[in-house]
């Protein structure tokens, strides 16, 4: 069947058919609230069941994984317009030390896994190990971008494992980070855990209560010129654009080297945050505008990427993707464990579930879970994670637009070291300089790691 844009409007009805039911599963079925699934998710793993990959209800066209291609590129095109880029407050150091050195390890361990030891084993693709990193710590967005970059180089199937990875490490994530909030309180390392029931209902049902909602953004503009929600829709479309059109041009030029068009789309939208910073247009751009417009996008990103899943492709790496997603479990427990402890002695657990959920999922998960624990955000952990998020983005968008390009080229093995080395380097210089939280200790104090 010819794809026509009527093709497009089928597509994006069905899929938006399938987030409505998530959202209303949601709220009404009760093992999904309980797992906290996004809709999106739900509205992907209904889009495998119900389309052309198995029961063939729903007729998507085989245009779906090329819509995430296109998605993550307005993702990222949306970051620079909504991230600061400043340093780091001090009493952020502890959490920036632990971000940086935990994710850059994930990276290069789950790389080295998969050439020393799934390489005895089995013949992979090169960038296998970064399947694991992009989907539990990088979440779905970056496994769509490493997919797509891994595809081009050669990798096919690629972005159907990494969307595999993602959702296991949703899976992992929840029901780890219960399991960790239950043991927690078991142990009394926290003085709080509320029960599911108790938990606030916008995180059961994902349905906001009237008294509780907030704005999506502010209108800047007259509606009489254009609305404001359509003129940072356009921004983002301009940028994604010239970004695939920067991909194009160095393609004529240099017909050897690839670019991904969302690492393009990023170093645009970067250029064009310079120039609004110099000129009066700064004013009339909303950051939380275009932060919604990159959730939603993102919602959509997170159902196309899951439904354009081709189980026969997952099937052949079953089992090496199996390993790797038990691998990546051992590294998740053991930092958990050992490291977050030993960093955070005050409020160690319900920092370490945060992270947890972010290292596996997502933020979003890990603020959930950290409501188990903490919830009147007494450990003040989202605010030390959002200072030190300035400083730990840019390591995070730097790893998903490099890490997949020098696999590609060859220089595995060469970054390897560079993960191991940076990511020990991170934290023994928090150790060193005295960044860990190590408050003196009162005769009631518990040992956090015994």
């Amino acid at each position: 069947m010819n794809y026509t844009p009527y093709s497009l409007l089928a597509d994006v009805g069905w899929i938006s058919v399938l987030l409505l039911v998530g959202m209303l599963a949601r709220r009404y079925v009760p093992v999904i609230q309980r797992l906290m699934l996004p809709s999106s998710i739900t509205a992907g793993l209904l889009g495998i069941a119900l389309g052309p990959a198995w029961l063939d209800l729903i007729p998507f066209s085989d245009q779906l994984s090329t819509y995430s291609s296109i998605l993550i590129a307005v993702v990222f095109a949306a970051i620079p317009y909504t991230e600061g880029f400043g340093g780091v407050a001090r009493g952020a150091r502890t959490m920036w030390s632990y971000s940086v050195g935990m994710y850059i390890l994930q990276w290069g361990l789950a790389l080295l896994f998969a050439f020393a030891v799934l390489g005895l084993f089995f013949t992979l693709p090169a960038g296998f190990g970064l399947l694991l990193p992009a989907g539990w710590a990088g979440g779905f967005g970056t496994a769509a971008a490493v997919g797509g970059t891994l595809e081009d180089a050669g990798f096919e199937g690629a972005t159907s494992l990494g969307f595999t990875s993602a959702t296991a490490g949703v899976f992992v994530c929840i029901i780890g980070g219960i399991a960790i909030a239950k043991w927690g309180a078991a142990r009394g390392q926290t003085a709080h855990i509320s029960p599911f029931d108790k938990l606030p209902t916008d995180l059961r049902t994902g349905l906001v209560s009237e008294d509780e909602r907030s704005s999506v953004g502010v209108g800047t503009t007259s509606p009489s010129s254009i609305e404001s929600l359509a003129a940072h829709v356009a921004l983002l479309a301009a940028t994604t654009y010239i970004g695939y059109l920067v991909t194009r041009g160095v393609a004529v030029l240099f017909p050897s080297v690839s670019v991904p068009v969302f690492a393009a789309a990023f170093l645009v939208a970067f250029v064009g945050r310079l120039v609004l910073h110099v000129t009066p247009a700064q004013r009339y751009i909303d950051g939380k505008t275009i932060g919604s417009i990159s959730g939603s996008t993102t919602d959509y990103l997170v159902a196309f990427g899951i439904a354009s899943i081709v189980p026969t492709i997952v099937a052949s790496y079953a089992l090496p993707l199996l390993l790797l997603m038990l691998f990546g479990l051992v590294y998740c427990v053991v930092i958990f464990r050992f490291l977050t402890p030993r960093m955070f002695t005050e409020a160690w657990l319900e920092r370490g579930l945060f992270c947890w959920g972010w290292s596996t999922a997502s933020v979003a998960t890990g603020i959930a879970l950290l409501r188990i624990v903490d919830p009147k955000g007494k450990s003040r952990t989202i605010e030390e994670f959002g200072l030190a998020y300035v400083g730990f983005a840019p390591v995070e968008i730097t790893m998903a637009i490099a890490a997949p390009v020098l696999i590609a080229n060859g220089f595995g093995w060469g970054f390897i070291a560079v993960c191991l080395v940076s990511g020990i380097g991170v934290l023994g210089a928090a150790f060193v300089l005295g960044w860990v939280n190590s408050a003196p200790k009162t005769a009631d104090d518990k040992d956090p790691v015994t």
